[in-house]
């Protein structure tokens, strides 16, 4: 091939083709591309759209109303939306700011009143020695992965009728994971466990009950049973000071033995998201029935408080007071224990 004689401005046009078409092709292919991506979004759902339509004309061809005019189909998408919403359901007036269902307050404690007063034969100690009228934080051991102390502790505090309002038990963050937990836990007065929840609790003159072993207490094995943990760093000393309300050991025996864990399954517990399996005498063995508790004998024992409201707000941030305050209430919880497994005869009477 000859080459032809170069024209003066050809080397002006070669600069420019060399600056401008590069880039005007990437934009062109970046256009080229996204098109495609969306021509294919539309294609697939297009087709999920045909197969939803196929499948539901499908099973109206096998399952056709019978001679009474039912709806196999009608009655396949109410189950399919009821079993959708399992948990859910239109939040009635009733419901707090933090989830608290009166209705289902009521609704449960017909099943309350049986386990406190038949099944676990519940003796409370102390109650009356309380301060009425005003809020306090409960202070109380903690054991099992199912908050029966915390149901417990605040059957027996709305019992006595301290105060007008349902006292609170604060709930691990693992246990919210399971399904259906949340949303029902919340409902009869579970809170998540939140030092500015406890606060908001508090200062709405609403008592709590918290568990400041948090899953140290939760995860104890049987012949660790009523060792009462490290209580954190103090951060239920620091809420009583904040709210200016008083602190109050509880102790808490029978909740060991009512699902008296073996030995723990931690690798298998991480895909459920909780801090372990336990292996019970009757759990996995028995299966769903196995999570039934077992009929102990309980007794609950409620200190003499520890005032707070003497103290400057700014005594929250004292570090030596803070621990100082935070191991006696640790030391009074131990004190009522071992007081309570001294006048429980045994485990079941």
């Amino acid at each position: 091939m000859i080459p032809r004689d170069r024209e003066p401005g050809d080397d002006h046009r070669d600069a420019e083709e060399s600056v401008h078409t590069p880039a005007g092709d990437g934009r062109e292919a970046a256009g080229e591309a996204a098109e495609a991506r969306a021509r294919q979004r539309l294609e697939q759902s297009s087709v999920l759209r045909d197969a939803l339509d196929g499948l539901r004309e499908e099973l109206r061809a096998r399952l056709p109303s019978n001679e009474q005019g039912i709806d196999w189909m009608a009655l396949y998408e109410s189950l399919r939306r009821r079993f959708g919403s399992t948990g859910m359901r239109s939040l009635p007036a009733e419901v707090d700011e933090f989830g608290m269902d009166r209705a289902a307050v009521e609704n449960v404690r017909p099943w309350l009143d049986v386990l406190f007063d038949r099944w676990w034969r519940v003796e409370v100690s102390g109650v009356e020695a309380l301060p009425h009228g005003r809020p306090c934080l409960f202070v109380a051991n903690h054991s099992g992965l199912i908050p029966w102390d915390g149901l417990m502790v605040c059957h027996a505090l709305a019992r006595a009728r301290l105060t007008p309002e349902t006292p609170r038990f604060l709930v691990e963050d693992w246990l919210l994971k399971l399904p259906f937990a949340q949303a029902w836990l919340m409902s009869i007065g579970g809170v998540r466990a939140r030092r500015e929840n406890a606060e908001r609790l508090l200062r709405a003159k609403r008592s709590v009950v918290a568990f400041p072993e948090g899953a140290k207490g939760a995860t104890k094995v049987f012949r660790q049973r009523y060792r009462v943990q490290r209580f954190g760093r103090g951060g239920v000393v620091r809420t009583a000071i904040a709210a200016r309300v008083p602190l109050v050991p509880v102790a808490v025996v029978g909740a060991e033995e009512a699902h008296p864990v073996l030995f723990k399954v931690e690798a298998a517990a991480r895909s459920l998201g909780l801090p372990f399996v336990p292996v019970t005498p009757t759990f996995p063995w028995l299966g769903p029935l196995g999570l039934l508790p077992l009929p102990s004998k309980w007794w609950i024992g409620f200190g003499a408080p520890l005032r707070t409201d003497e103290l400057e707000p700014d005594a929250a941030d004292d570090e030596i007071l803070v621990w100082r305050l935070n191991e006696q209430l640790r030391a009074a919880v131990q004190s009522r224990l071992d007081e309570g497994l001294h006048e429980r005869s045994s485990v079941w009477s």
